[in-house]
């Protein structure tokens, strides 16, 4: 399974915020769409990500108070990303040797979706099951 096949199934609706946005939008927007990331765009082009462990991390150094805290002062700056083709496998890996929980999909220098690693989880069980199912019946079905 590739990480395209993740995304045609999930979708690739894309919430971006500005990097001089403040951080407490952001987290009203991420509340408000459940999401677990933003992709922070400027002129067009990706140039970060905030995620809640950001925003939790600036929590945690300011008292537990965002205030006037701008997106750019606790985004992730040029975050990992991962190509549409790439396996699911080898996506897994990258997102535990990285510690990243949300990856840009980027081809050809153009932003198609992030990728959760709840996504790439769902996306396997589901795999599994049916490999299960399939199984199961072919087994059901075998002559004696």
């Amino acid at each position: 399974m590739q990480v395209k096949e993740i995304l045609r199934v999930k979708g690739n609706r894309l919430l971006s915020i500005d990097p001089g946005g403040r951080a407490v939008d952001a987290v009203k927007t991420m509340a408000d769409q459940n999401l677990g990331s933003l992709v922070v765009f400027e002129q067009g082009r990706m140039i970060g990500m905030l995620t809640f462990h950001e925003i939790l991390r600036a929590m945690a150094a300011r008292g537990g108070a965002l205030r006037d805290v701008k997106v750019s002062e606790i985004m992730m700056r040029d975050p990992v990303t991962t190509a549409p083709d790439m396996e699911v496998n080898d996506l897994r890996r990258t997102m535990l040797e990285t510690g990243a929980r949300y990856l840009p999909v980027v081809q050809d220098e153009k932003l198609v979706g992030v990728i959760s690693f709840r996504d790439v989880a769902k996306a396997v069980l589901e795999e599994q099951d049916f490999e299960n199912k399939m199984l199961k019946g072919y087994i059901k079905n075998w002559p004696a």
